[in-house]
């Protein structure tokens, strides 16, 4: 029973990784748009939700025990307005400052949770937080695949969405000016609307994963999001196949795999007061597999399956 329960708890903390990877598919993968501030938008989802659904505190503010729904409804809206006004400052200028200003904001985001006490409970984290199916909390294996089931409907509806709006001519749209903007500019479509409508949508996705993960764990800390988690997330999705949803979700469940691997690894063969210096070594893990990937397929496990009109399919047999 204890494999079961840590093998449901694994899968619950990939999943909420596949759904961050899921938003920044639709940012990079679809509209080509660089963002580097990825932890910042999961931390704000985190603590909206939180301060939302969390009882009473005195110490700081908040605490309207309000249902978890509403909490993670509060984040994607919180993601999604942050992530709206960050796109109409910066998609009308060169991509550079996009990756500029989405890392300052999550390195000025990651500041304000540790430092404001009587809003986040500051480098103490917040606590409490109600976590679904909480009655089941005794019994580890029936708490764990609950909460499992319950993130892959959430990753499921998402995935579904996505690939329908992949398949609309909004999805088109956004390809075409990722492959040409001048090209798709011609035809009448409005890039700069388009990234912003993409980027929002991709960080209103990043602030869901951060609620539901906060969630389940029931606790929160400001080094949870730490410029590290953005590098998680953009390997799971480069190993995965950057522009394809498929991709996104294996990247995330193979790049957690091997973090959380080679983690245990490390604590099995390194003394205790050694560990936290060797802890750096998951990222040289990371790093070299990414390396390995990119050199044997570059474009992912999962690349992008490119689509044609099926018009010209007809035209050609035509001919």
């Amino acid at each position: 029973m204890e494999i079961i329960a840590y093998a449901a708890f694994f899968l619950t903390i990939a999943m909420t990784y596949a759904i961050i990877c899921l938003g920044l598919n639709v940012q990079w993968g679809q509209t080509g748009l660089f963002n580097v501030g990825i932890a910042g938008f999961v931390g704000l989802g985190a603590y909206v939700s939180a301060a939302l659904t969390t009882p009473d505190a005195a110490e700081r503010i908040g605490g309207f025990e309000l249902p978890i729904a509403i909490g993670w409804l509060a984040a994607m809206a919180a993601g999604g307005v942050l992530a709206l006004a960050v796109g109409m400052l910066t998609l009308r200028m060169r991509s550079d400052y996009l990756a500029i200003t989405t890392f300052g904001i999550a390195v000025a985001l990651q500041l304000v949770f540790q430092n404001t006490e009587s809003l986040t409970g500051g480098a103490f984290g917040m606590a409490f937080i109600p976590r679904p199916f909480a009655v089941l909390q005794g019994q580890a294996s029936a708490f764990n695949l609950a909460n499992l089931a319950v993130t892959l409907a959430v990753v499921l509806a998402i995935y579904l969405l996505l690939e329908h709006l992949l398949r609309s001519p909004w999805g088109r749209a956004l390809r075409a000016v990722r492959e040409d903007e001048i090209a798709a500019q011609a035809l009448g479509k409005k890039p700069v609307l388009l990234r912003i409508q993409a980027f929002a949508l991709g960080g209103a996705i990043m602030a869901l994963a951060g609620a539901v993960q906060a969630h389940f764990i029931g606790f929160i800390a400001p080094g949870n999001y730490l410029p590290m988690m953005t590098f998680q997330v953009w390997a799971m999705l480069i190993v995965g196949g950057s522009g394809n949803n498929r991709g996104a979700v294996l990247g995330a469940v193979l790049v957690w795999a091997i973090w959380a691997l080679s983690g245990a690894l490390i604590s099995e063969v390194f003394p205790a007061d050694q560990q936290a210096r060797a802890a750096s070594l998951q990222i040289v893990v990371i790093g070299v597999m990414l390396c390995l990937i990119l050199l044997w397929r570059p474009q992912g496990i999962l690349p992008e399956v490119r689509s044609v009109s099926r018009h010209l399919g007809r035209r050609n047999k035509d001919i």
